[in-house]
């Protein structure tokens, strides 16, 4: 039987549905870029650049309108039920970048029990992210282990989401660890991992740990030297822009 995380998560200290501070632009559009948490970059899209239908233009709405738990229900029952498998996956993506994360974790579940879903590393990645941008931790962890019980195996970008969910908190010892389990799994961090790890280790003054990152980066990347030349003056320019 496929786990629930609906019913494994708790949503106690979750905000209530509307409670929440709404981004200021409300073009249901998705943007040619989205920008990238920790990693201090972009990234592509979640699935694609593509307007909007008018009926996940309505969902997202919908689900954004509704104030308690039996209304919430009704939008489900009466409205996702009945959409087509791009525009459910279109209101998910629109909920992420809206970073609507009660809301995204509910219609994540909800997709999950759709006939047609298979184990989609991506979604999973997607929603760690997510949880790991608004400091949700403990559930990005379940969730990290949930996609295991859904048959897939950890990628590198899995394990680097939970790695910058770590650091947003100031969890250094976590990421770490997380991190070896990344290089055991038979896994090669990346660019990305090696970025966020570098740059929050080195804001927080562990500079022997960021030197065992440094010389990983020979191992695991092309032109390891460009790479950090390149983190480094990236690092510093933020640095000043923090200053003035």
């Amino acid at each position: 039987m496929k786990p629930t995380l609906m019913g494994s998560l708790k949503f106690s200290h979750i905000p209530q549905m509307g409670f929440l501070q709404k981004p200021q632009n409300h073009n249901l559009q998705h943007p040619s870029t989205v920008t990238c948490g920790l990693r201090g970059g972009t990234r592509k899209p979640l699935r694609s650049s593509r307007v909007l239908s008018t009926e996940a233009i309505q969902a997202v709405h919908s689900l954004k309108l509704a104030k308690s738990n039996s209304k919430l229900q009704h939008v489900f029952s009466t409205r996702l039920s009945r959409l087509l498998k791009s525009d459910l996956l279109d209101t998910l993506d629109e909920l992420q970048r809206q970073n609507e994360f009660h809301l995204a974790v509910k219609v994540f579940e909800f997709v999950r029990k759709e006939v047609w879903y298979k184990p989609d590393m991506p979604l999973y990645c997607d929603m760690i992210q997510l949880l790991g941008k608004n400091r949700m931790t403990e559930m990005a962890e379940q969730l990290f282990t949930e996609l295991e019980n859904d048959g897939l195996k950890p990628d590198t970008r899995a394990f680097t989401e939970m790695i910058g969910a770590y650091l947003k908190m100031g969890m250094t010892e976590k990421a770490m660890e997380t991190y070896e389990k990344l290089k055991a799994s038979g896994c090669s961090p990346d660019k990305f991992t090696f970025t966020i790890l570098i740059r929050n280790l080195e804001n927080a003054g562990k500079e022997e740990l960021s030197a065992v990152l440094k010389n990983d980066c020979t191992e695991f990347l092309e032109y390891p030297e460009r790479f950090l030349e390149d983190v480094q003056r990236k690092h510093s320019k933020r640095r000043q822009l923090d200053l003035v």
